[in-house]
């Protein structure tokens, strides 16, 4: 039996008066976190929340995340955590195919209107029976509340309810071989385990403080800041986005001691000069800091550590691997431009197209099994077979092991663009490309970029006697998706090249840029 809601009420019980969490100007203590988590979960079983269903989210980084992810935990519901920047079409999909019966979704500003956008989608799936507003004014609606109404009045004490450690505790999404973003469901014991191994790795305790910058509704910032961070008692300081100089003045401030970022974030920060902090006073806070989300160009690393006198470690994971799979475990050894070694309980190959194991130095599929593998996609048997086989799952990236054990990723199987950190798979950009009325065809594919390690870019074919701006098919598109999966490079062509089949050859567009 295992519940992850644990986490906290462990540091409340025994480190109830300590700081938990620092968000905007507000301080929480581990005690006053757990209440408010305790109060919701109230509320939530007042309104029907059975154990299993599935509660969505749409919040920043906020103290409302924390506490709405472990109040759901906490009911024996399932949290399924949204990108806070997808279209309401991207919404409406995840709440269908997770089939939410709950949603909460943060108000948003009058330049990014998130909860308007949250609200129109929630009104079109039936099945979701009740929207909570993250703010202050809720929507004209019979199943609409806001948080602080719903919390209001509520018991501070909530007995959370026995699961098992195989049940799913998180369906975290990620796109698949089918174009439409997939949920990966993470059991309490994948992402409990993740945890406690994220705190040993950084040798996290009581007197750490962290930068929670990076998006806790991507796996990365939720196991490895958020949770383990609660595990341990430390202190999190919680930013909504990334700016370099909210960065740094937030690390002198609080005297933060380790940060955790994507390459992009390195990459700003090493060229960022502060006014008034100087990188003694950067260096001299930070103990430790992590990369994780894409390969971290070796310039970079290198740069930062020179500025800020502190090592970067750098990681492997996924969202079916809870995500840590390799680290640069310092107790272990470090090599920059590796992904480390397999972190403690996880298993490691590189395999042939046959399936076979290849030497030291040779090129193959990384895959690898362990605690941290996910149960499966979730309503997705096909998908999930394909991944998860005797019980390794297969990674789609290309990897080489050297002869002292370290692993360096130097390839993708896969389609997927990786930019900025973020995940975006490019079927699912064509489609929209080709809803435009002039585009016959389209293909999407990843071009390096120094800043975010791949950028979007599109190659189009237009039809007969049509015409159309590059600008206006990035608009086109930012209309119906997330910012960040648009393209911003739009080359038209005559046609595209084809296998026999008809199947787009994205190698060659690649290789002929």
């Amino acid at each position: 039996m295992l519940n992850l809601s644990v986490l906290l009420e462990d540091s409340a019980s025994r480190f109830g008066t300590r700081l938990a969490f620092s968000s905007g100007s507000t301080d929480f203590t581990f005690r006053q976190v757990n209440v408010m988590a305790n109060q919701l979960a109230n509320a939530l079983k007042k309104l029907g929340i059975r154990e299993g269903e599935k509660v969505a989210m749409t919040c920043p980084n906020c103290i409302w995340f924390p506490v709405i992810y472990y109040a759901v935990l906490k009911t024996g519901a399932v949290m399924v955590p949204l990108n806070i920047l997808l279209k309401s079409d991207e919404i409406k999909y995840h709440l269908q195919d997770s089939q939410a019966a709950f949603y909460f979704c943060f108000e948003g500003t009058p330049e990014m209107p998130v909860g308007k956008l949250g609200w129109n989608a929630f009104d079109q799936v039936p099945g979701c029976r009740d929207f909570v507003l993250i703010g202050a004014d809720k929507p004209a609606g019979e199943r609409s509340y806001t948080l602080a109404e719903l919390m209001d009045g509520e018991d501070e004490a909530f007995d959370s309810c026995v699961t098992d450690a195989e049940d799913t505790a998180v369906i975290i999404y990620t796109s698949g071989t089918t174009g439409k973003p997939k949920g990966a469901e993470l059991t309490h014991i994948n992402l409990y385990c993740n945890a406690v191994l994220s705190a040993e790795l950084f040798s996290l305790s009581q007197t750490d403080v962290q930068l929670i910058v990076l998006p806790l509704f991507h796996v990365f910032g939720m196991t490895v800041l958020m949770n383990a961070g609660l595990y341990r008692a430390a202190h999190g300081i919680l930013l909504p986005r990334f700016d370099a100089k909210d960065v740094i003045e937030n690390i002198n401030k609080h005297q933060v001691s380790i940060f955790a970022g994507v390459p992009t974030m390195y990459w700003v920060m090493a060229s960022y000069i502060h006014p008034e902090i100087t990188d003694q006073q950067v260096g001299n806070a930070l103990r430790i800091c992590i990369s994780g989300g894409a390969s971290l160009p070796l310039a970079v690393l290198e740069g930062f550590e020179q500025r800020f006198s502190v090592q970067v470690q750098e990681g492997y994971g996924m969202s079916e691997g809870s995500p840590v799979v390799t680290f640069n475990d310092p107790k272990i050894g470090r090599k920059p431009g590796s992904i480390g070694t397999p972190v403690w309980g996880v298993c490691v190959k590189i395999i042939d197209q046959e399936g076979q194991e290849v030497a030291n130095g040779e090129k193959g599929e990384l895959i690898y099994k362990g605690h941290n593998v996910m149960k499966g996609y979730f309503r997705r048997p096909d998908e999930t077979r394909e991944v998860l086989r005797n019980g390794w799952l297969h990674s789609g990236d290309i990897a080489i092991k050297d002869g002292d054990g370290f692993y360096f990723i130097v390839d993708r199987l896969k389609d997927m663009i990786i930019r900025g950190g973020m995940n975006i798979y490019p079927r699912e950009v064509e489609e929209v490309m080709m809803k435009h009325p002039a585009v016959s065809l389209a293909a999407v594919v990843g071009v390096p970029d120094d800043k975010l390690g791949e950028e979007v870019k599109a190659f189009i074919v237009l039809k007969e006697n049509q015409q159309v701006a590059e600008k206006e098919i990035i608009d086109w598109c930012r209309a119906m998706l997330a910012s960040y999966k648009c393209p911003r490079y739009v080359v038209f062509r005559a046609g595209l090249p084809l296998t026999a089949t008809g199947k787009l050859l994205k190698k060659e567009l690649k290789n002929n840029l």
